[in-house]
């Protein structure tokens, strides 16, 4: 593996007065958020351009991909059905105008949680303004009746992540994720409602080649995926895999643009990028034009 680059070791994640304001809404209504959970580095530009990723469902996964410190395990049917009116007091008290919802697997429920995606949007959407939502999904097993509970929901956007390339998924995901099934998901959503903006998006450093993550773009394209985000794989914890190379930035840039050329709508890569940064920005920027 390569050593270390000097963006990795140089960039630390500040505290600003947003941040602690953010944070203490958040624990005064219970709520998570990716942006906390992960410790994502790009939390306090987000929450000050009023985006914020909040994760639905608990904190326990019923999946263990080998790429995530996620705590899984079997939360054996438990939900929290105040989570979309607490979610919507969230969105209404920081002034957010565009919200991703996320979660974590939750192949113990019978529709995968999809009813409490569908029930939070609408309740999101109840505010005044309507904020723009995008729910960054998991796949639901690929259950067509669940993927539907989602675009009958008013959202705006819905992201589903392929995570890495074909060939490393059986190593890098859970056995019950499939590439060939996240590629289904995209494509049932594109064909339920052909005017639903869909996301997906890679990490990078597992261990893929340049051709092959083109070939996943190509992949993505093949099944009308509107925008797609690059990002480096960090490991987490000694716990998940280890980083096989760290991508320079002229190799995002090339990566960039041969997604553009292939006629995405927009493509966002970059050593921190992540599946909901700028997304708000990224949404609207085509209809601007």
């Amino acid at each position: 593996m390569n050593s270390k680059p000097e963006w990795l070791k140089t960039r630390a994640p500040s505290t600003s007065e947003v941040e602690e304001e953010v944070g203490e809404i958040l624990d005064e209504l219970g709520l998570n958020t990716v942006c906390r959970e992960a410790d994502c580095p790009n939390q306090g530009e987000c929450w000050g351009q009023g985006t914020a990723t909040f994760m639905l469902l608990g904190r326990v996964c019923t999946r263990n991909c080998r790429f995530c410190d996620v705590e899984h395990g079997d939360p054996a049917g438990k939900v929290n059905s105040d989570e979309p009116g607490q979610l919507k007091e969230a969105v209404k008290q920081l002034g957010l105008d565009y919200v991703v919802l996320t979660s974590v697997d939750r192949d113990d429920l019978s529709d995968g949680g999809a009813s409490i995606f569908e029930e939070a949007i609408k309740r999101i959407k109840e505010l005044p303004g309507s904020p723009l939502v995008e729910g960054l999904i998991p796949d639901f097993s690929g259950r067509t009746e669940a993927l539907k509970k989602i675009t009958d929901s008013e959202v705006d956007v819905v992201g589903h992540n392929v995570e890495t390339i074909r060939r490393l998924t059986p190593k890098v995901r859970d056995r019950r994720a499939g590439y060939e099934q996240s590629l289904s998901v995209l494509d049932q959503l594109k064909k339920i409602n052909s005017d639903l903006v869909t996301k997906s998006s890679l990490m990078l450093g597992l261990g893929e080649s340049k051709g092959e993550v083109i070939e996943t773009m190509k992949d993505l394209h093949q099944v009308d995926v509107d925008i797609v985000t690059l990002g480096q794989y960090l490991r987490p914890t000694s716990e998940q895999l280890p980083v096989e190379k760290f991508w320079e930035i002229s190799e995002f840039e090339e990566l960039k643009r041969r997604g553009e050329k292939m006629g995405f709508s927009s493509v966002i890569a970059g050593p921190f990028v992540r599946s909901s940064y700028r997304a708000r920005e990224t949404y609207l920027r085509p209809k601007e034009e």
